[in-house]
């Protein structure tokens, strides 16, 4: 039972880390877009790439399952313990920097109900003075976005090799 939660575990990681890996490929090219091109390009990951971020939730659930069968003090435990916290720290980067900005590019998107109530969870828009949404400069916003996408993908990738090693 145990070979298979390791296995388990193991195989949702890598689901977790396919998605954020993608978007560091494609940062390169991303970057280069016009204002116009990149707005326009945001709004195809939905809901194919949210869809998939239903790994992350379930790959901390199986590693804090696999944790509990670790001998604690050992090394198998210290690095399952590694690659549970790169997968908490992969959904603080997504709710901290990557989530408020998803809903600035998806503003006006048509979405499903579930959709649109997960994107309204955070706001990003800074208020001005008089309530106004503050003008944004949208290189900034794709910064934080290719950028924290680029975070997420090294601590995926540092929790599975965590956890490779740690079931070895």
């Amino acid at each position: 039972m145990l070979d298979v939660l390791q296995i388990l575990a193991v195989l949702i990681v890598v689901f977790a880390l396919i998605p954020a890996l993608a978007h560091v490929l494609e940062l390169p090219g991303k970057r280069r877009l016009t204002r116009e091109a990149y707005y326009s390009t945001q709004p195809i990951y939905y809901p194919g790439f949210a869809i998939a971020g239903f790994s992350e939730p379930i790959g901390i659930v199986l590693t804090i399952i696999l944790l509990v069968f670790m001998p604690v003090g050992s090394v198998a435990f210290w690095l399952t313990l590694v690659a549970l916290l790169g997968l908490i720290g992969m959904q603080a980067v997504y709710w901290l920097l990557t989530h408020p900005v998803n809903k600035f590019w998806l503003a006006g998107e048509e979405m499903s109900r579930a959709g649109a109530r997960f994107f309204s969870l955070v706001s990003p828009a800074r208020r001005g003075s008089h309530g106004k949404a503050a003008p944004v400069d949208w290189r900034v916003l794709r910064d934080r976005w290719e950028y924290s996408h680029v975070m997420r993908a090294a601590l995926a990738i540092g929790s599975l090799i965590a956890l490779i090693i740690a079931i070895w």
